[in-house]
């Protein structure tokens, strides 16, 4: 039995994967720029002077691109799963979770798990991953939302 946590946020995602006989963490880079959006939005001291001009549509088009490819480097890892939680601190996770259930059903049925976790180290991943399906449920209180 392969069973699989996924903990992700925008910058990288730290995969917990435990087979019968090991464990193993993987770590994936997502490749996802953050942008500084300038300009726009400062008061100006004098009327009619240069404005800066946000292409923030740009920005944002560009991020769902680069999500797109970061999930899709995240479904490579994990397609052998048996079962699958998925823990983050944004909301990241829950659009992982839509992607799986719109272009990889096979895979989306296996997500027993999405919750909103904080930062943790690798240890804490580890520990969180084997605990849950070791007895099925998080032992802290976290905003589970079993699927």
């Amino acid at each position: 039995m392969r069973n699989i946590g996924v903990w992700l946020d925008k910058k990288e995602a730290r995969i917990a994967i435990l087979d019968a006989a090991s464990e193993e963490l993987i770590k994936v880079a997502s490749g996802v720029e953050f942008f500084n959006r300038k300009g726009g939005g400062a008061p100006r001291v004098k009327w009619g002077g240069p404005q800066d001009v946000v292409h923030e549509s740009t920005f944002d088009e560009r991020e769902k691109h680069q999500l797109r490819a970061y999930f899709k480097k995240l479904t490579d890892v994990i397609q052998d799963a048996d079962s699958l939680i998925i823990l983050g601190p944004s909301s990241t996770g829950e659009e992982f979770r839509k992607v799986l259930l719109e272009q990889h059903k096979s895979l989306a049925q296996k997500v027993k798990l999405v919750t909103k976790t904080d930062k943790m180290t690798d240890n804490q991943i580890m520990s969180m991953v084997r605990d849950y399906f070791k007895t099925g449920s998080l032992q802290q209180n976290f905003s589970a939302k079993k699927v």
